[in-house]
């Protein structure tokens, strides 16, 4: 099987490409953009093209190797110049979840998905981190980077498929998990979800098709990781890992100490956990980025960051927030009132558009500070040298510097840590656009 994915460079589709590859298809794809996961595609010798995605690569990818499916991303309109030369090729069209379940039948792997508005990603780092210290073999998917692991991945000894299993564009409900992991749900996509009660509706369907069912409603009391929030996300990838893992072979009759002794042995890998890219993530000694973007998921890591502050004996915790999507935050601007409670500096982006509704007013950031209760410590701000020049004072000072986004502004907060450095995270937009060409 040859395939083809248009936005291969993004945290959705980059690990499926990866994943896909070790399972012995043939994997090609277009991006924009350089992204999280381009460095991964390019060592994992995966063909890519970077820049405009006229078609042509496509085309000539088709010519050279006969390209049997494109599978593209929900980012892309349906008049996109490569979807509309996949037609006029007469390709097999599809998104991400059909390939998903071609490859869990092909490859004949339970999954453990793992679902929720905040948590999920984190829960799921979690459950592949203990799998892997504990020396289960898994494949995966997860939408973002991992410091100990690819972000994608097939292990022909596997028989879990652990899986970050997105509600955006009703994705998993695509879906009939062996495992489901279902963390906080608090209602998020309007574009997708019309009302709150059409989301918790998805996420009652998603239950009912899965075969069994954890919810992270509790915390452990050995569980001893950073944050209220991230001690929930722990508790649920233990419970996870306790039904994944295998009896020992010739033993009958176990009982419950040794139960007990492999939980506490999993627990112990769990508190371990070195994080995952984009969930508090430390960019350098001192400075934060955080993927979050709704209010309880700030208020959230908020907390982390303060019990981690506090941990350090830093000063304070100091943060710059970018919102993400004018549409989504319509919905909830008044949910933001206490979400920053205790931090000693609150710097307010604009948001980050994408995907809008051109009816609504587009919310500045003086809009969002006045309904703060601690409205003193915030302020309007732009990403530019002003902003820089702040940050590195307060970090000077002894403060925590935390960024909250899930647009540019991550990009931004690395080039400032690391000015001067000529070694990017990721490929620079910079380079030649065709990358893996055989030469090109």
């Amino acid at each position: 099987m040859k395939i083809y994915i248009s936005g291969i460079s993004g945290t959705g589709m980059g690990p499926l490409a990866l994943m896909a590859k070790d399972a012995g298809l043939t994997v090609s794809g277009s991006d924009r953009a350089p992204g999280a996961v381009t460095n991964e595609l390019v060592n994992a010798g995966i063909k890519i093209c970077l820049g405009e995605q006229d078609g042509e690569f496509l085309r000539a990818r088709v010519k050279d190797e006969c390209v049997d499916w494109f599978v593209y991303t929900s980012a892309l309109p349906p008049d996109h110049p490569e979807i509309q030369m996949a037609k006029k090729l007469k390709l097999k069209i599809s998104k991400r979840d059909e390939l998903i379940s071609y490859l869990i039948k092909k490859l004949k792997l339970k999954m453990v998905a793992v679902a929720g508005t905040h948590g999920k990603t984190t829960t799921t780092a979690m459950i592949i981190w203990g799998a892997k210290q504990l020396g289960l073999p898994i494949s995966y998917l997860i939408g973002t980077t991992l410091p100990f692991a690819e972000a994608g991945h097939y292990d022909p000894d596997s028989e879990y498929f652990i899986y970050e299993a997105d509600e955006y564009d009703r994705n998993f409900l695509s879906y009939k998990p062996w495992l489901a992991a279902v963390t906080t749900v608090t209602y998020d996509h309007p574009d997708i979800y019309p009302t709150e009660q059409d989301y918790r509706d998805a996420f009652r369907q998603f239950e009912r098709q899965s075969q069994q069912v954890l919810h992270g409603d509790e915390v452990a009391a050995d569980v001893t990781l950073a944050g209220e929030a991230r001690r929930y996300d722990a508790t649920l990838a233990i419970d996870v890992l306790q039904r994944m893992l295998p009896a020992p072979k010739g033993i009958k009759g176990l009982t419950s100490r040794f139960f007990d002794k492999r939980r506490k042995q999993i627990t112990e890998v769990i508190n371990q956990f070195p994080g995952v890219g984009r969930r508090f993530e430390q960019v350098s000694e001192g400075y934060y980025s955080d993927y979050a973007h709704h209010p309880e998921e700030v208020a959230a890591t908020v907390e982390i960051a303060r019990e981690e502050a506090e941990r350090r004996g830093l000063r304070g915790v100091v943060i710059v927030y970018e919102p993400h999507q004018n549409t989504r935050q319509a919905e909830m601007i008044d949910a933001y009132a206490d979400a920053f409670t205790g931090a000693s500096k609150v710097y307010w982006l604009p948001t980050y558009l994408t995907r809008e509704n051109p009816k609504l007013k587009i919310f500045t950031p003086a809009d969002y500070i006045s309904r703060l209760s601690n409205k003193k410590v915030a302020e309007p701000a732009e990403l530019n040298d002003e902003l820089a020049a702040a940050l590195t004072k307060w970090h000077d000072k002894g403060y925590l510097v935390l960024l909250m986004t899930a647009g540019p502004a991550d990009l931004w907060l690395r080039k400032l840590v690391y000015a001067g450095n000529q070694e990017s995270a990721i490929v620079d937009s910079a380079h030649a656009t065709r990358i893996n060409q055989g030469g090109a």
